[in-house]
């Protein structure tokens, strides 16, 4: 039996709830918030970089709040569904709050663009069949990169904890058989990205090296769920995170005057007086003139029908741009942010409110529809979600001010994994690599000699061939080592090492937080 197979596989029912010394669940919390992984994370972009600013969001803090939500609904969810919670495999906060601290690990530097950069790093550069995905990061980093549990691989969590890690409890292309991607309707996140077909899934919580992991923290719920679907605590944490990033990064933007009152105003309210109209655009015109009020809403509520059909409404869609209207526009974006007590209150008033809302529409199904998990939002407060996720994107993730800081980021991070890709390679100075990418290149390899005498065809990387030979596996176990390493970094530590890296630093690269 391997160490990956020998992990704790506590399920609610042994310990007492209220024991905290005998709870293995706490005492997976525990170790995460422990790991410098975890501390990282105050380093590490959300949206922007904050700058020492402290009025955004980072890492961290988002995954503090998730966590928060996380346990909220759980709490919610055992006073009225706990027989049918009890049949799908259990629902306990300690295992949401735990799953919650831990989702964003495997989030590198600057943030979802950074993500976006090493995967097309990771499968263009290095021909990694997998490339990069920050859920699948973070399982990695629990059950391998890390060292802070008992065995010093990994960090030892129960198999709950990890399989309510797996939003996604699929690989990129081969796992499990059939994929899910193949289904009529995929579930959400499996598709394949529409600019990159028969890349695999857009999304997926698990790498092949951790393929065991995923099957034995999936072990006790055989029978209860599909083999795609899933845990009733996964379920919760993917929407813990869903309303955090729907509340907090509005909050984050209002507090530093991106997101102003008059365009998100003029976007809500000129759909609203003009939504029959507006429904009979044909599709041409509304994507030539997205930029006029009220055109991108309605292609948001064109979409929402095309892929969510089994719960868009209409009339709820109305209902939900309202809503948001009243408290966003005529609410927390008619204060302006200043500092002072009002629009602090109105800020805090915005996110209790929409919190405490969004919990309460929680309900629990035996056989939900693929796009869903078994927990999932009452259709009102499901539409209210979209519509603050699309206000966030359209006045704060297009902006072009954005789109300029981020191209130069994404040019950091490539430079970066180059440098480092360069002197692994370089015989004369490959001793004098930071101990920690000698580590993981070894690990790298290690895992890779083990799938290439078991699963060959699971090697088979962006060139559609496995690897040649011991040189092959040799240049796949640099190529993960180089993005493990990359992506364990904060935002000033990639910058920090580039500029030693470059010559651009005027003193060595001293930073202790290496991991």
């Amino acid at each position: 039996m391997s160490d990956r197979e020998e992990r704790r596989s506590e399920r609610p029912g042994g310990p007492a709830a209220g024991d905290l010394a005998a709870s293995p669940f706490r005492i997976d919390r525990d170790r995460i918030v422990a790991s410098p992984y975890f501390a990282r994370l105050g380093g590490v972009t959300q949206v922007v970089s904050a700058s020492g600013s402290g009025l955004l969001h980072n890492r961290l803090t988002h995954s503090l709040k998730v966590a928060q939500v996380a346990r909220a609904i759980a709490e919610r969810l055992r006073t009225d569904f706990t027989p049918l919670l009890d049949k799908l495999g259990g629902c306990d906060p300690d295992v949401v709050e735990a799953a919650g601290l831990a989702h964003d690990l495997g989030h590198p530097p600057f943030g979802h663009l950074g993500e976006q950069v090493l995967d097309r790093l990771a499968r263009h550069r290095f021909g990694l069949p997998d490339g990069f995905e920050g859920n699948a990061q973070s399982l990695r980093i629990v059950t391998t990169t890390d060292t802070g549990g008992p065995s010093a691989v990994g960090l030892d969590l129960t198999a709950a904890v990890r399989a309510a890690m797996l939003k996604y409890p699929w690989t990129r292309l081969s796992h499990p058989d059939p994929h899910p991607r193949h289904l009529a309707t995929p579930p959400r996140g499996a598709s394949e990205p529409p600019d990159e077909p028969s890349t695999g899934s857009a999304k997926f919580s698990v790498y092949v090296t951790e393929l065991d992991d995923m099957a034995q923290a999936r072990a006790p719920f055989a029978g209860r769920l599909a083999n795609w679907q899933q845990t009733v605590e996964a379920s919760v944490m993917d929407l813990a995170d869903d309303i955090a990033y729907a509340i907090h990064d509005l909050e984050d933007f209002h507090r530093i005057g991106v997101l102003q009152h008059a365009p998100v105003a003029a976007e809500l309210g000129h759909w609203l007086n003009n939504a029959l109209d507006l429904a009979a655009v044909d599709d041409r015109t509304l994507a030539a003139q997205g930029r006029r009020p009220g055109y991108s809403l309605e292609r948001l509520r064109r979409r929402l029908h095309r892929r969510d059909a089994w719960v868009v409404d209409d009339d709820a869609f109305v209902a939900a741009v309202g809503r948001v209207r009243t408290e966003l526009v005529d609410g927390m974006l008619d204060t302006p942010f200043d500092g002072s007590v009002e629009s602090e209150q109105a800020v805090a008033r915005f996110s209790s409110v929409w919190t405490v809302r969004l919990v309460d529409g929680m309900t629990v199904v035996m056989d939900p529809p693929t796009r869903s998990g078994h927990v999932l939002l009452a259709p009102a407060q499901w539409h209210e979600v979209q519509v603050l996720k699309f206000v966030h994107r359209r006045f704060v993730l297009l902006r072009p001010d954005l789109a300029l800081h981020q191209r130069g980021q994404a040019t950091l991070v490539t430079s970066l994994v180059e440098a480092l890709a360069q002197w692994l390679t370089d015989r004369y100075e490959s001793d004098r690599l930071p101990r920690r990418l000698q580590d993981l290149v070894e690990l790298a390899a290690t895992e890779y000699h083990a799938l290439a005498q078991t699963d060959l065809s699971t090697l088979v990387g962006a060139l559609g061939e496995p690897p040649s030979g011991e040189h092959g596996i040799r240049e796949l176990a640099r190529g993960r080592a180089v993005i493990d390493f990359v992506s364990s970094l904060t935002d000033s530590q990639a910058a920090s090492l580039l500029g030693a890296l470059t010559g651009r630093s005027a003193q060595p690269w001293s930073d202790a937080f290496v991991l």
